[in-house]
C-alpha cells in the first residue's frame, strides 16, 4: 500500500515534466541555433564581397520585382561575387620590415605581392603556396556566400517569383544544410591564409 501511495504521488510530477517537454519547441531552438551559426559563417567570407552584395542586389533586383533585364544584372552580380569568394580564398598576407601589412596572392610554387614592390624570400614566398586545402576553403566559401544568397528573399523572389511548397522547403532548410556542412568542414580542415578582406590575426604571420 505504501508503495502504490509513493507512486500515486511520483505521477503528477511526471506528467508534468513531460508536458513541458515540446519537441515543436525544441526543433525551433535547434534550427535558430543553426541559423546563427550559418550567419556567423557569413563572417568567413571577403567583407568587401559581402557588403557589395548587401548593397547591389536590392538595386539589381529591384526589390524583388525582377524585369529580364534585372535578372541578368541580378545574376552578374551572383558570379562576380561567387568568383571573388573563390579567389581571394588563395589570398595571404604578412608583415614587411617596417610592420605594415601587405597582400598577395598565393602561386603553385610562390607568392604574388600585389601592393607592394617588394619581395619575398624565396623559401618564405614557397610557403605561402597553394595547397589542397585553400581549394576546399575556396569551394566552402562559394558554399556560404550561396547561403548568404538564399536567405535574401529580394534574390529569391527575383529569380523564383511563385515557388512550390516544395521548393519553398528546400530555398529555406538549404542555408541549414550547408551552415552544417560547412562548419564541420572548417573545423576539420583549418587554415592559417588572412588574405584580402577577411579578419587577420598574428598567427597568419607564421608559417
Amino acid at each position: 500500500m505504501t508503495d502504490l501511495e509513493g507512486l500515486d504521488h511520483n505521477l503528477p510530477l511526471l506528467n508534468q515534466n513531460a508536458l513541458s517537454w515540446n519537441p515543436t519547441n525544441q526543433a525551433h531552438k535547434i534550427i535558430n541555433q543553426m541559423l546563427r551559426s550559418t550567419a556567423h559563417l557569413a563572417n568567413l567570407l571577403p567583407t568587401g564581397t559581402v557588403l557589395m552584395f548587401q548593397i547591389l542586389s536590392p538595386i539589381l533586383g529591384n526589390q524583388g520585382q525582377c524585369a529580364p533585364a534585372n535578372r541578368l544584372m541580378t545574376a552578374c552580380l551572383l558570379i562576380l561575387c561567387a568568383a571573388s569568394c573563390f579567389v581571394l580564398s588563395f589570398s595571404d598576407s604578412f608583415r614587411d620590415a617596417a610592420g605594415s601589412m601587405k597582400h598577395g596572392l598565393a602561386t603553385f610554387t610562390s607568392f604574388w605581392v600585389i601592393d607592394s614592390p617588394e619581395l619575398l624570400q624565396l623559401d618564405v614566398a614557397r610557403s605561402y603556396r597553394i595547397r589542397f586545402v585553400d581549394f576546399i576553403h575556396a569551394f566552402m566559401s562559394v558554399m556560404v556566400f550561396a547561403a548568404v544568397v538564399l536567405v535574401d528573399r529580394n534574390v529569391v523572389t527575383c529569380f523564383i517569383p511563385a515557388p512550390s511548397e516544395d521548393a519553398e522547403r528546400v530555398i529555406s532548410s538549404l542555408p541549414v544544410a550547408i551552415g552544417a556542412v560547412c562548419s564541420v568542414m572548417f573545423l576539420s580542415f583549418p587554415t592559417t591564409r588572412h588574405g584580402i578582406g577577411f579578419p587577420h590575426s598574428p598567427q597568419g604571420d607564421s608559417r
